[in-house]
């Protein structure tokens, strides 16, 4: 880690390498996409500009009425878009209940043969003491199994989204600088996998956002041969619904100095969900804000995937999710 890695992606330098002007007017009619996490912050600002390619995108999360209203908002406010793309509510998805996450899966496959792309932007910070309905320490479970399961059940749909398209399809998972300045050495503490509470907030929260690093690495090398390419981005420091619980004077002074729209994360999710410059020969790779192709700047993150650290983590994911396959 390194002061000017972390400078770069508090204030990145140069305009987003991929925005609204990249994806034309109905580009994508035909195309299937989720996003999760998407009634409020950076998922509804990605939806939006989705929602002028004509694409089939679902909003997946907890809030029947919240997804409404997003919904809604972006229909209302998108009048001088020329194509207009469906919008449909995926709701129940609490991917802090592993519970919950099969019989979503199961509204949409009923709806839906393809999937193109998942944004995996759901995301929450708990307090100390939080854990999950089945034992597991709030943010791991919520910010890295829940996606696991959701996208693990989804591979069948995003495989036959890449064979009739003739394009691969695309995993979009949510790292964060966090890692790099919170996160324990190695990413995440395996002995503390199983502890089952939250202790520090911001170290678990980063330790859930390696997690999401890991798994695109693993998802690239198993899934990458069925034409799926799995991404792990840094959608940068936005002003966003994570911090409505924090001190207002100290939300105005990152408001002011270090936090950026919401639209600026969105530009960041386009880029690893469409840009041409992400191939195969990219696969697992990482994306810092705002659309910039660059590894995590944790030495001993990568050296932790070397020793098959990744490897592991994945396969402790599958160990808890399997009971909810």
């Amino acid at each position: 880690m390194s002061l000017k890695t972390i400078f770069q992606q508090f204030f990145p330098s140069g305009s987003p390498t991929f925005t609204e002007a990249d994806l034309p007017p109905g580009s994508q009619v035909g195309k299937v996409f989720i996003v999760t996490g998407a009634n409020s912050g950076i998922g509804k600002e990605l939806t939006k500009f989705l929602y002028g390619t004509g694409a089939t995108i679902y909003l997946a999360g907890r809030s029947e009425e919240r997804i409404s209203k997003a919904i809604a908002e972006i229909e209302s406010t998108a009048h001088s878009t020329s194509t207009k793309g469906i919008l449909k509510s995926l709701h129940g998805l609490d991917l802090s209940d592993l519970r919950t996450v099969k019989p979503v899966f199961e509204k949409f496959a009923a709806q839906e043969k393809e999937l193109h792309r998942i944004w995996n932007n759901a995301a929450m910070g708990c307090v100390p003491g939080s854990s999950t309905p089945q034992g597991l320490e709030a943010h791991m479970g919520a910010n890295a199994v829940g996606p696991f399961l959701f996208t693990s059940l989804l591979v069948p749909l995003l495989r036959a989204g890449a064979k009739n398209s003739g394009q691969p399809s695309r995993i979009i998972w949510t790292g964060s600088v966090q890692i790099e300045m919170n996160s324990p050495p190695g990413g995440v503490d395996f002995e503390r996998l199983n502890g089952g509470k939250t202790i520090t907030q911001y170290v678990d929260y980063a330790a859930s956002k390696c997690g999401n690093l890991f798994l695109a690495h693993e998802a690239a090398a198993r899934w990458g041969d069925q034409d799926i390419i799995s991404v792990c981005q840094n959608p940068g420091n936005l002003y966003t619904g994570i911090y409505s619980g924090e001190n207002w004077l100290f939300v105005i002074f990152l408001r002011k100095f270090v936090l950026y729209d919401a639209k600026y994360g969105a530009y960041t999710m386009m880029f690893s969900g469409f840009s041409d410059k992400i191939t195969q020969a990219q696969n697992g790779c990482y994306s810092w804000p705002w659309g910039v192709i660059k590894p995590n700047s944790r030495e001993d993150i990568y050296k932790a995937i070397d020793q098959g650290k990744a490897k592991q983590f994945w396969e402790w994911c599958e160990e808890k999710v399997q009971p909810f396959m």
